[in-house]
Order: structure tokens, then C-alpha cells, then sequence
């Protein structure tokens, strides 16, 4: 992708959790000098626009669980790549930076994590799914000239099964799915702390926004963010 393409960033947004979504959008624009837009995914939105049919499925841990496989049509654009990423995330460095030294062959870039939940319950009382796979689906680089990737098309997202999407069983060959390094989604509470900051923090049990979650590791980094983007609010009032 050339230096001077507009990189475009969706991110889930859950009405619950409104105050995730923008700090995490504050922290990526805040860390990346480069051409990046973001925007919400938001399930109220895709349904108007009849682009996502499903019937409402109140266990779903977000209103994003399946409407993140819209992305690549949603980005509009033949080629290049797009980013996709869960709201409970804090970015703490340029997010271009993950374009470096990507493999064209795959159709998707993800952090390929292995481990078992260590929670039972997570966020505001949910209960903790597992999975074959868990957490890939919740950063994925996707290839938008990949023919598997070209595939993945509405009306593919709204008559498979979630397992079929979240397992990434729509790209056809293992191979073509990329590894990334960890902490381009780093698990928080998932894995010990690192001495060094993650790129990207993922909270994914439940983040400071919750009040029963306010000691997770890098919460300071994560309310030091939150009162930077309230603060951008008021200067913007002002």
C-alpha cells in the first residue's frame, strides 16, 4: 500500500460500551501521523442499510459479534488492505506500522493466539465463551484483492454460521491466513505483563470503563486516554 493511500480502520461499536469505542478511536488517530480514517460498525446502521439480515441475537457478547465480516465490503475498495478491531482496545503506537512486510498471497493477517480464557465470566456479567480460534476475529488485516476475502460478501455474512466466520473457515486454505506478533492484539489478563507496552492492548475480559474492572494491567494508560479525549472535547466546545 503506498505511503500516500488512505488506510481505512473500522471498529466495532457496542451502545454499551460507547466510551471504549472512542477512546480507542482518540488513541489510534492520536498515535498514527499517517493518511487513516476510522469508522464505527454499527449494527443499527448495517440493518438499515440492508446490508446485515440476521435476526437479533440477544446472547451475543457485542453488537458486532458478526457484523465485523462486513468490513471488507463496507471499505468499497478493490484492493489494498483494511483493518478491523474490537472496541475495547487502546492503541499505543502508528497503526500503519502493522503494513510493513505483509505477504500478498494471504487474505488475512491476524494474531493466531492459543490459550484457554482465564476468566469464566467477562465485562458486564457475560459468560465466557471458548472456541477454536478465540480472539483471532478481533483484529484482522484483511486482503481486499484476495479472492477469498472478494467472497466474503453479505449475503455470505448473513447465511453461514457464526462458528463459520469467527473460525475463519471462509478462507479456503490454512496458508493463506498470516500470523501477526503478539502484541498487535495483546490479551490483557490473557497473558503475564510484558515489561515493554504492548502495540495494541486488548481488554478483553472488561476495561476500566467497568467499574469492577479499574486495577486490569495498563488501566493508567488506558484513563490517562480517556481524559485526553474528554479533554479534546472540551477544547472543541470552547
Amino acid at each position: 500500500m503506498s505511503t500516500n493511500s488512505l488506510f481505512k480502520v473500522f471498529i466495532g461499536y457496542d451502545s454499551r460500551e460507547d466510551i471504549a469505542y472512542q477512546v480507542a478511536r482518540h488513541s489510534l488517530l492520536r498515535h498514527t501521523q499517517s493518511n487513516v480514517s476510522v469508522h464505527p460498525i454499527r449494527q443499527e446502521s448495517v440493518r438499515e442499510l440492508g446490508l446485515y439480515t440476521r435476526p437479533v441475537d440477544a446472547t451475543a457478547t457485542t453488537e458486532f459479534s458478526l457484523t465485523r465480516f462486513l468490513t471488507p465490503y463496507l471499505a468499497a475498495q478493490a484492493e489494498g488492505w483494511v483493518l478491523f478491531t474490537d472496541c475495547d482496545f487502546l492503541f499505543t503506537t502508528d497503526i500503519t506500522n502493522v503494513l510493513e512486510g505483509l505477504d500478498p498471497t494471504k487474505a488475512v493477517y491476524v494474531v493466531q493466539h492459543e490459550y484457554q480464557p482465564a476468566h469464566d465470566i467477562k465485562m458486564d456479567g457475560q459468560k465466557q465463551t471458548r472456541y477454536p480460534r478465540k480472539n483471532w476475529s478481533s483484529f484482522i488485516l484483511f486482503n481486499l484483492a484476495h479472492p477469498d476475502v472478494q467472497a466474503l460478501t453479505p449475503d455470505v455474512v448473513n447465511s453461514v454460521s457464526p462458528a463459520f466466520l469467527h473460525r475463519f473457515q471462509w478462507v479456503k486454505d490454512d496458508a493463506h491466513i498470516g500470523s501477526l506478533e503478539l502484541d498487535w492484539n495483546f490479551l490483557e489478563g490473557e497473558y503475564e505483563r510484558p515489561e515493554a507496552t504492548p502495540r495494541v492492548i486488548h481488554y478483553t475480559n472488561g476495561g476500566p470503563w467497568f467499574a469492577e474492572w479499574q486495577s486490569v494491567d495498563f488501566a493508567d494508560l488506558w484513563l490517562a486516554e480517556e481524559a485526553a479525549y474528554r479533554a479534546s472535547l472540551t477544547a472543541k466546545a470552547a
